[in-house]
């Protein structure tokens, strides 16, 4: 990042989107804008010329879409955050998709039918201006990170990072992730195995909707069926149940069996679904026979849980600095003590996978149901 403020170029085809859009940034001093463009191919000449700090990009533009400009942008410039404009629709959703998938770092959502040009305007601030500090701030960090400390035991639990201590198979794998969550995701479940011997929740901060695409794309992509979760879905192995945007995902212990229950009370770390609700319920239900996972994401969510995971005697692995987007939530859970391992995303499939599988010789004369109430269902 080049001197004390973000330096932003607005890529859109509509006059009164990029005025508000600048006139929402002008009001921040952290952050200048120098250019505009009105199309993708425009705004790959500007780049070059003004070469901005970090983009937004509309998706829908002529002569060349934001999708297209991310993609040919990405070629020479890996690393510059882009933020994507989309509705919040369905074909928003997919386009979006698309553009996440090409290389774009994060978006912004913009409601199809907005009442007064005041809430636009404080719905585009409240998203926007984080994400573009988090995201330069991430830049702005590559190539001068300090070497992380190895993981410590929280309060109360005893024992050394890296000793074994499986007395019994894990039950499930809990997966967190926000910022760059997507991508991550794709790497991590297009390499885990067709025949996993446990069930996998994920929760991603995504809005209605988008949540409902991520899942396609992911089952796409993957040996495992992955679907956007329903009440009372079966939490089952070879299942992927990913929370739906608006709603916290817990899971409840039935009888046998574990259930998904859906909830929308208040949202936690300024999140509905949160990783810390589930991560919270699942230690309740599984105990000691978690793994949990928290991937790239801006903010806290996860870290709180993750203690509880590790409280409860489960285990916590925690996507790298190098490789997230934003190390906010690994980072935060990291710091805190509560990562088992700190993994570079290229290693985090093998290495959960192998944990899994090595964890079901820990007792064979344990099955893979809930521990409730300190009896295995």
């Amino acid at each position: 990042m080049s001197g004390a403020t973000i330096r932003v170029l607005i890529v859109d085809d509509s006059v009164v989107i990029r005025r508000l859009i600048k006139e929402i940034l002008d009001a921040d001093n952290r952050i200048e804008v120098v250019g505009v463009a009105h199309n993708g191919q425009v705004a790959i000449g500007k780049v070059e010329e003004l070469k901005p700090d970090a983009l937004t990009m509309d998706i829908e533009m002529p002569v060349m879409n934001g999708v297209e400009a991310v993609r040919a942008l990405r070629k020479t410039h890996p690393r510059l955050p882009i933020v994507m404009f989309s509705t919040l629709t369905e074909r928003g959703a997919s386009a979006t998709m698309d553009a996440l998938a090409a290389g774009a770092s994060d978006y912004v959502t913009k409601p199809a039918n907005v009442g007064s040009v005041m809430e636009s305007r404080q719905n585009i601030k409240e998203q926007l201006i984080p994400k573009l500090i988090a995201l330069t701030g991430a830049r702005k960090l590559v190539g001068t990170r300090t070497p992380i400390p190895p993981a410590q035991p929280p309060a109360g639990v005893s024992r050394a990072p890296g000793t074994p201590r499986r007395t019994q198979p894990f039950g499930l794998l809990a997966i967190g992730s926000s910022t760059g969550g997507p991508d991550a995701l794709a790497t991590v479940l297009a390499s885990l195995p067709g025949d996993l011997p446990v069930p996998v929740v994920i929760t991603q901060h995504m809005p209605p909707v988008f949540t409902k695409m991520l899942a396609q794309r992911l089952d796409s992509i993957s040996r495992l069926s992955i679907v956007e979760a329903a009440e009372g879905d079966a939490v089952e192995r070879g299942k992927v149940l990913i929370a739906p945007g608006g709603l916290h995902m817990e899971m409840k212990s039935k009888g046998t069996g574990v259930f998904v229950h859906l909830s929308d009370a208040p949202p936690e770390n300024f999140c509905r679904p949160a990783v810390d609700v589930m991560f919270r319920s699942v230690a309740a239900v599984y105990r000691n026979r978690v793994l949990g996972l928290v991937l790239t994401g801006m903010g806290r969510d996860g870290a709180a849980g993750a203690g509880v995971i590790r409280s409860a005697g489960g285990e916590v692995f925690a996507q790298d600095e190098a490789s997230s987007v934003v190390w906010g939530m690994p980072g935060a859970t990291v710091m805190a003590g509560q990562a088992d391992r700190v993994l570079p995303i290229e290693q985090i499939a093998p290495t959960v996978a192998a944990a899994l599988i090595q964890s079901q010789g820990a007792s064979t004369r344990q099955a893979a149901g809930p521990v409730t109430g300190g009896v295995r269902a």
